[in-house]
């Protein structure tokens, strides 16, 4: 009986031996996958959701000048002798509107250190000094190139799946957040492959939603959205986030009042709170002034370094000449720089111009005598003009007719007619820049001649 127990067990002993030495020789079991669903480790797809699911670090740009980072809140900036903390979002339209007030001239602004930053990655970084940060900052692209899609975004949850490079699952992640899916994508292997649980759902900032079956379909929505996004990403800390289209669709909405104007840092607001500018759709803009002055040029915006610029053109009066680089359109408001030189327009919807036609002018120099002198308010001779009845009696000082002539006025232009004595270089067509109720300006050539109302 014993024999036959041992005999039993020793053949159960071998038999189980037998089946694990089986087990360990045949292949691991592999998964049904798609190999054209899975993702290497420097794809175009994978490098495109990097993309969007990393850091926006633009948002402060004007504090740090820097896309590929952002500070993390609260800190200290110190601009000229105001400090102010940054503790929310909130705090950077105070500063905006801080710097603003400066115009952006004649200002400086400190970052009180030390200072985490928060790199594309979401990694977070110690910042000591000035020099560090702008080492830091050097880093990232100019341009709207950093690492970041803005506008289109993951809808969560989203689940992940890992493979070796025999196709065999490793691991499987389902994430909630930006953060969570761009710290998985960091600690991927050169090797590793993944894939998406498909389908997925992306929604625009416009809240529209598209979904991608495939990583080709992935693909073509990210792309499409990277080309589609008006990324504010330029490190120029004191502009706002406009197209070129929009700018010009503001431009040609109304006419634009000065209500601030610098020359080489110097306040001229009140030399020109009489303009106003009109820009018409044909690239044509009208300078309006006081008492029916005007003058015409060309206008044009474009993208120069990142910067949207407008160019004004005008052939008569070259203060207004320069090309503008555009930082803000908002409020009804436009505001523009270059060099010291800045301007701020505000939209007037109600400005109706004063234009010098010949009703106008022929009522007002029908009205008293008229003192004729130049620019300076100087003369060869103290003259007065009697314009009554279309005709021209030239007083000298003691009252004494010393000419005499005809006048016609046609649109704005006034002609001289018959003139021969004390002014009779001054016959001929003269186009009236100027018409106001107490004074006018007229133009022949480079010359100017200035009247002036006088009423005894």
């Amino acid at each position: 009986m014993k024999k036959c127990f041992k005999f039993s067990l020793v053949a159960f002993l071998l038999a189980l031996l037998m089946a694990l030495t089986s087990c360990q020789d045949e292949e691991p079991l592999e998964e049904t996958i798609d190999k054209e669903q899975t993702l290497s480790f420097d794809s175009v797809p994978l490098e495109l959701m990097k993309e969007m699911v990393s850091n926006d670090g633009s948002y402060d740009n004007i504090v740090d000048g820097a896309s590929c980072f952002d500070i993390q809140f609260p800190y200290t900036v110190v601009v000229n002798d105001v400090t102010l903390t940054i503790e929310a979002m909130e705090g950077l339209q105070v500063l905006e509107e801080t710097l603003d007030g400066l115009e952006g001239l004649n200002s400086t602004m400190d970052i009180v250190f030390p200072i985490t930053i928060t790199m594309a990655d979401y990694t977070e970084v110690t910042i000591n000094g000035k020099e560090d940060l702008q080492k830091t900052a050097s880093q990232c692209v100019e341009g709207g190139l950093d690492a970041d899609i803005e506008c289109i975004d993951l809808v969560y949850p989203a689940t992940v799946f890992t493979y070796n490079p025999n196709f065999q699952q490793t691991a499987s992640v389902t994430v909630a957040y930006d953060v969570e899916l761009r710290r998985f994508f960091a600690g991927l292997e050169d090797a590793d492959l993944i894939s998406f649980d498909f389908p997925i759902t992306l929604k625009y900032t416009d809240s529209t939603e598209v979904v991608a079956n495939t990583n080709a379909e992935l693909a073509t929505i990210l792309n499409q959205a990277k080309e589609a996004c008006d990324e504010d990403d330029d490190n120029d800390h004191n502009d706002d986030d406009f197209t070129k289209e929009q700018l010009d669709n503001v431009l040609v909405q109304c006419p634009w009042n000065f209500v601030q104007v610098q020359q080489k840092s110097i306040d001229q607001s009140e030399q020109y709170s009489n303009y106003t500018f009109s820009f018409e759709e044909e690239g044509k803009v009208i300078a309006y002034g006081s008492n029916g002055y005007n003058i015409e040029g060309d206008w044009s915006t474009s993208v120069v370094d990142y910067r949207i610029v407008l160019k004004l053109d005008f052939e008569e009066n070259m203060v207004f000449n320069n090309t503008w680089k555009v930082y803000e359109i908002k409020e009804g408001k436009i505001k523009m720089f270059v060099d010291d030189d800045s301007m701020v327009l505000e939209k007037d919807c109600e400005y109706q111009p004063e234009v010098c036609n010949a009703e106008i002018i022929q009522n007002r120099l029908s009205v008293c005598t008229w003192k004729i002198t130049d620019e300076k308010g100087e003369f060869f001779e103290d003259l007065n003009i009697d314009f009554a009845e279309q005709r021209m009696l030239v007083y000298d000082a003691n009252g004494k007719v010393v000419d005499e002539g005809t006048w016609v006025v046609e649109e704005n232009i006034l002609t001289f007619s018959g003139l021969g004595q004390a002014l009779d270089n001054y016959s001929g067509d003269w186009q009236v820049l100027e018409c106001g109720d107490e004074y006018m300006k007229i133009k022949r050539k480079e010359q100017v001649v200035v009247l002036s109302k006088i009423c005894n």
